[in-house]
């Protein structure tokens, strides 16, 4: 004797539908989490490039503290960071100070160092300003 049982169908039914949606939901969930670590990846390596070139203008910062003598007026270097060449551009002026006397004040020089470099395309910079004396 054979039973009918239409419900036994759809019992079935959907369950394969229920495991198809948790599949679904499971799959955009790890391309989410995909997307998720390659943003974090691209941040990192953003930062890395960012602190290389502000370790770039330090250095050079100390080197220009540390010389004996005045600041060269105008001066440039190219520098290989492993993220790509970065511009390194210095330029020295007198500082144009005056004490109380309204005298000049000859032996403190601004010195501006500019960092140029390309990313993905576009031009980045960074620049700090410091000032330098040298007796005499």
């Amino acid at each position: 004797m054979r039973v009918n049982r239409p419900y036994l169908k759809s019992a079935t039914a959907f369950a394969l539908y229920e495991v198809l949606m948790g599949v679904a939901i499971f799959a955009f969930g790890v391309l989410a989490l995909g997307r998720a670590v390659q943003n974090c990846l691209n941040a990192s390596t953003l930062n890395a490039e960012e602190e290389r070139v502000h370790l770039i203008l330090s250095n050079r910062m100390a080197e220009v503290q540390t010389m004996p003598g005045l600041p060269d007026a105008a001066k440039e270097f190219n520098v290989d960071t492993g993220y790509g060449k970065v511009k390194l551009i210095q330029t020295s002026t007198d500082a144009g100070l005056v004490d109380d006397n309204g005298a000049q004040i000859s032996s403190i020089h601004r010195v501006t160092l500019t960092a140029k470099w390309t990313r993905a395309g576009s031009d980045q910079s960074q620049r700090i300003e410091f000032y330098v004396y040298r007796s005499g």
